[in-house]
């Protein structure tokens, strides 16, 4: 098995290098679109947040699998899409993944920040505004600040959430760990030994972003005493 797995360790590591370059890519764009959504949930009236609460119901509600199939085989269906420029990027099974778990990743990261802002204490957002601050600079100097120590625990288990989920994108013959494992599998018949190898090679990623976030929570920790 050492011998197999050696012959074949740059192949797992290309595709692990191609599963930290989707996971990151999503979970940049899935952090900008939510951010921008949980601001305009808090600032407009509830009766425009309409398409807002549909749309993180919509993608919570229906499986991960299922968005991927949508967006890399349904996008191929709308002539729109096939006869302009955004066939050149929805034709790229990486680029559907990164649409689609940056999508998902949105909706759930979302309601985390959404959770996080009402967590701060009316008293302290009241007190900024005794002091004059205006709303966006209450926001960017006292509730942002503190939303994110509360968000960031919730949130270090949506980042490894979104790399479990990303295996998935080896269905649409994207070749990432979990693609570059099964092709694998295919050439040598090996099936335990190299899913054995793909799950511990999974396992050091998700230990790595556990350890990223402890030293992140240790870094913005605030002892109890001065809040």
């Amino acid at each position: 098995m050492l011998q197999l797995a050696w012959q074949y360790l740059p192949q797992l590591l290309q595709g692990m290098w191609l599963t930290v370059l989707l996971v990151s890519s999503s979970l940049c764009v899935g952090l900008i679109i939510s951010l921008l959504l949980s601001m305009l949930k808090v600032s407009l009236p509830k009766w425009l947040c309409f398409p807002i609460d549909a749309y993180v119901f919509f993608i919570r509600g229906t499986p991960l699998l299922v968005q991927i199939f949508l967006i890399y085989f349904g996008s191929s269906q709308i002539d729109f899409i096939r006869h302009s420029f955004l066939w050149e990027i929805f034709k790229q099974p990486l680029a559907c993944a990164i649409i689609a778990l940056a999508i998902n990743t949105s909706a759930y990261t979302t309601e985390l920040v959404l959770g996080a802002i009402a967590s701060v204490p009316r008293n302290e957002k009241e007190a900024a505004q005794a002091y004059g601050m205006s709303h966006g600079l209450m926001f960017r100097r006292i509730v942002w600040p503190r939303a994110l120590r509360f968000v960031l625990p919730a949130y270090s288990n949506e980042v490894i959430m979104v790399l479990k989920g990303s295996s998935l994108a080896s269905t649409i013959t994207l070749l990432d760990l979990m693609g570059m494992t099964r092709q694998i599998v295919a050439e040598t018949y090996a099936t335990m030994e190299f899913f054995i190898i793909a799950g511990i090679l999974y396992l050091l990623l998700n230990s790595l972003v556990m350890l990223v976030f402890r030293w992140l929570e240790r870094r913005l920790y605030i002892p109890q005493s001065t809040q």
